[in-house]
């Protein structure tokens, strides 16, 4: 500030990361957006939180603090789907753990009120993103009120927040007071009560949730229409009565339709001015039903096309959210990612490594969002299902940055991709359906007919890049849509061919059709599709490459036996997990919602609607993890006793057709020393990387070192 002149900032950005001026990084695309836009910006960078003083080092900002946890939600990134405390952090200086408190969010806007109390606290990034509504808390387990008013925060940011911090900026810095930006799209705010002029409609017009209806109340001055239907149930067809100012006419089932008119809500709305309201944090906190019930109407209304503005008690006050913000256009994609960034961490760190910015520093985001929709992931509640593009020429642009201002580049671009590495330039082919539609997954059941799927401009954006001068490999790291590649087979064998340095990650999740339709995933199928478009081009290309498949175990919807059958898949199909990720249920997605609830907020809820199986205790989800790595002797004391306790026990033995052996190697699982040898023991090969196990290992001699228990 000293060097630049300046007395003052105009904002201070509060982050639980360490800084790298990355766009990867949250902090630094906004806060060189808004020093584009002429604003002076400070950040503070983890700061210690046990006092104010860190808050304070940079002044008193003249127009606003905003808050953010950092590009992870800091109670995923501080614990595992166990609970336990991870032992680092990626966005740390030298991976250290520890460096940001539990929600994040909430102690940072504490201290910066303690700090400076007078200045407007905006709130932001995915912590908050995911937390704006009441919601599911695994690690409490219990429902918590939006993160705004835990926070004590003016205004809240949710989704990709470019266009309403730079209006927040604007309009602050005009002289608006900031209890008056009511109207920004992808914000939350508080207020007492519903203005004049809107329209409020019960969530339960909006998704009808069954056996939920009310009490009937005739004092009401405008009955909701679950009651009104409570009402015509109750008196029966062929009669009529006003009910305070609505009244229900009915004629005997002769064809007529029944007529109901209401007094705020009429057979037109305006959509503009109608909210939906969502049943209370009080009622969602103690009613599951309700709580999988307003998870459903929230998704329902994420479509920036026609997405309404929520509404939901809180205590005496209404947490009031407004529509999804409209997506960043090719333009605005390519001014934001052109910005001046250095790409490099800050120089206060020296040589410590920051593992996030090792693993992306020569990597290119070309896009946002995910129509995927699946229910466990996080991306679509954030950045939204809109797929939003970079420009061919400003990704090409970016490469040749890499190239020849990056210390450490090599001449290998580590991914070319985003949220999903093949849905750059996807999307619907008509502007009017992708406008009105309220499907929560483009791809799900099956590949929508109306979804554009040519990958050729992705294609084309490969070849030119691997052509430039002084690269030498791109490689494609992201998440692959294969239910989607598996329509382009030059797609595959673009990547097959000159993308994959010998191995592809791809994640497949589940084999059964229990838990992928909990998912909203394809069946495994399709994966063998793609396998052997894969294996057919990467032989083609004369190169020996492999499928790495991802597994969750535990996620709703599983049982121990689509556990035992997706272990006997592996089996079948050579693979031995090295990693296995546990269902984690993270804030505001659907499947948290079936995990809380065990209700299928997929389908109409009601008390009598679906339910769905949450393996809940950590037993079952140990033996869920300990199924994928059916191949690691420290796992088979527990899967015995798992396969005899479901009549599997034919499963126990020595033979190719068995999962686990009936021996025990000495130092795993409750073998001990002094044990009689098994002769006819094979030695376990231990895996690396979760590449598949081709070549089993043979010894010479006594198989020494197996024990029979």
């Amino acid at each position: 500030m000293e060097t630049l002149g300046w007395d003052s900032c105009d904002i201070i950005l509060v982050t639980g990361d360490a800084y790298v001026d990355h766009p990867s990084f949250g902090m630094a695309l906004v806060g060189r957006l808004l020093e584009s836009q002429g604003f002076r910006v400070g950040i503070i960078s983890q700061p210690d939180w046990t006092s104010s003083a860190d808050f304070g080092r940079l002044g008193r900002p003249k127009l606003f603090w905003g808050v953010t946890g950092g590009n992870m939600d800091s109670m995923v990134n501080r614990y595992t789907s166990d609970r336990r405390i991870r032992s680092n952090d990626a966005y740390t200086p030298g991976g250290v753990a520890g460096k940001r408190p539990d929600h994040c969010v909430v102690v940072y806007a504490q201290r910066c009120r303690e700090a400076f109390n007078d200045v407007p606290l905006v709130l932001g990034g995915i912590e908050a993103s995911l937390r704006r509504i009441a919601h599911y808390d695994y690690w409490s387990d219990q429902v918590r009120r939006s993160v705004l008013l835990d926070a004590k925060g003016d205004l809240l940011v949710y989704g990709n927040g470019e266009r309403q911090v730079v209006e927040i900026a604007h309009r602050l810095a005009a002289g608006e007071p900031i209890a008056q930006l009511t109207d920004i799209r992808g914000t939350a705010f508080l207020r007492k009560e519903i203005p004049e002029g809107w329209t409020e409609l019960d969530s339960t017009s909006v998704d009808e949730p069954g056996g939920l209806a009310p009490p009937v109340d005739p004092y009401a001055e405008s009955p909701s229409p679950q009651y009104i239907k409570t009402a015509k149930d109750r008196l029966g067809f062929g009669n009529q009565v006003d009910l305070e100012g609505c009244r229900v006419a009915s004629k005997p089932l002769n064809g007529v339709e029944s007529v109901i008119r209401f007094n705020r809500i009429t057979a037109k709305i305006d959509r503009d001015h109608s909210v939906i309201r969502l049943p209370s944090f009080a009622q969602v906190k103690s009613d599951p039903v309700l709580y999988a019930h307003a998870s459903r109407v929230l998704h329902l209304e994420t479509n920036p096309g026609n997405a309404r503005a929520l509404v939901q008690r809180h205590g005496d006050r209404e947490l009031w959210l407004n529509p999804p913000p409209i997506p960043l256009t090719t333009q605005e994609m390519d001014g934001v990612y052109g910005l001046p960034y250095s790409r490099l961490p800050h120089h206060s760190y020296q040589d410590e490594k920051i593992p996030a910015f090792e693993m992306i520093q020569h990597s290119v985001t070309i896009m946002r969002g995910c129509f995927g929709g699946c229910t466990f992931c996080s991306i679509t509640e954030h950045e939204g299902r809109i797929i939003q593009n970079r420009s061919e020429d400003s990704i090409i642009k970016e490469i040749e940055a890499i190239r020849d201002t990056s210390p450490a580049f090599t001449g290998v671009i580590s991914d070319l991709g985003g949220p999903t590495a093949n849905m750059y330039r996807l999307a619907c082919k008509s502007p009017e359906i992708e406008s009105a539609c309220r499907r929560p997954s483009c791809v799900y059941p099956g590949v929508c007919k109306n979804l554009n799927t040519d990958h050729a401009p992705l294609i084309k954006l490969y070849r030119r890049a691997r052509t430039l001068p002084g690269i030498k490999k791109i490689f494609i790291a992201s998440g692959l849509r294969y239910d989607l590649a598996v329509l382009s087979p030059e797609y595959v064998k673009e990547l097959a061919t000159h993308h994959v340095g010998g191995y592809l990650k791809i994640a497949p999740e589940h084999t059964e059709a229990g838990p992928l339709s909990k998912m909203m995933k394809p069946g495994i199928g399709t994966f063998d599709k793609f396998k052997a478009l894969f294996d057919k081009f990467s032989k083609e290309a004369g190169k020996e490459q492999y499928l790495i498949p991802y597994f969750i175990a535990a996620h709703p919807g599983t049982t121990d036996e689509d556990m035992l059958n997706l272990a006997l898949w592996l089996k079948k199909n050579g693979f031995r997990a090295d990693q296995v990720q546990a269902f984690l249920p993270s804030p505001m997605a659907t499947a948290t919602a079936m995990y809380h609830t065990g209700k299928n907020p997929l389908r109409k809820v009601s008390r009598e609607s679906e339910t769905v199986y949450v393996p809940k205790a950590m037993k079952q989800r140990r033996l869920h993890k300990a199924f994928l790595r059916y191949h690691d002797a420290n796992n088979w004391p527990m899967l015995r006793e798992a396969l005899k306790r479901m009549g599997r026990a034919d499963l126990i033995g020595n033979g190719k057709h068995h999962l686990i052996p009936n021996y025990q190697p000495v130092g795993t699982g409750d073998a001990v020393e002094g044990q009689r040898i098994h002769r006819k023991a094979q030695p376990f090969r231990t895996q690396h990387n979760g590449l598949p196990d081709k070549k089993p290992l043979g010894v010479k001699g006594k198989a020494a070192g197996w024990r029979k228990p």
